[in-house]
């Protein structure tokens, strides 16, 4: 009897919905009997719905520090984008710019930087690069916007395994509370059974 959920569950499978990033929609449980046919048929249902529940559980603390990450790494790329933007604007004055840089995260120095028409950008991986203004600021007006976009994506991806988590709870719940009417169902029936039968020997 086991087979019957294993089947409606694998003929969902084939056509699940998705959200914009691929991450597959929770079943709802609206009526318990499409998913479990018995009592046997309870404990791996209920093993299947708890490993759904863990696999958007791991991508939601994927998710989680991938924002951090984001979070942490959005404002230094709009920091740098405005220096570019201000070097872009002051590439033709002929005095020099007074400014301070971080040499760690206790010590600053100061500098002098004469008017230029190139910046170097760290691209990661000890890898920097010499851009023209323009192209370098092109380069991290992109970068900026594309995180900004994962940004909102990851969110949004937050949110809907938030409720394909608790949409599992939920289904763990009804199978579980259908489970517990069906002992009752049975512990009724049996009681019902040694009624008859010691009905039946005071008889005889």
């Amino acid at each position: 009897m086991a087979t019957k959920g294993k089947e409606v569950e694998t003929a969902g499978r084939d056509a699940t919905p998705a959200n914009p990033r691929g991450i597959p929609q929770a079943p709802f449980v609206d009526k318990v009997e499409d998913y479990v046919t018995s009592r046997a048929d309870v404990e791996p249902t209920l093993r299947r719905f708890q490993e759904l529940i863990a696999k958007y559980q791991f991508m939601e603390q994927n998710l989680q520090r991938r924002v951090v990450g984001l979070k942490d790494k959005m404002p230094d790329i709009q920091k740098t984008l405005d220096t570019v933007r201000f070097l872009q604007m002051r590439k033709d004055e002929e005095d020099p710019i007074e400014t301070t840089f971080e040499l760690n995260e206790t010590l600053h120095a100061t500098a002098k930087i004469p008017p230029t028409d190139e910046v170097y950008i760290w691209l990661g991986a000890n890898v920097m690069l010499s851009y023209p203004i323009e192209e370098a600021e092109q380069l991290l007006d992109s970068k900026l916007k594309a995180a900004t976009q994962s940004l909102q994506n990851c969110e949004e991806d937050l949110d809907f395994l938030r409720e394909q988590i608790t949409t599992m709870e939920v289904a763990v719940a009804r199978v579980y509370n259908w489970d517990v009417v069906q002992k009752r169902k049975e512990k009724e029936e049996e009681e019902k059974t040694k009624g008859k039968k010691s009905e039946t020997a005071s008889d005889g």
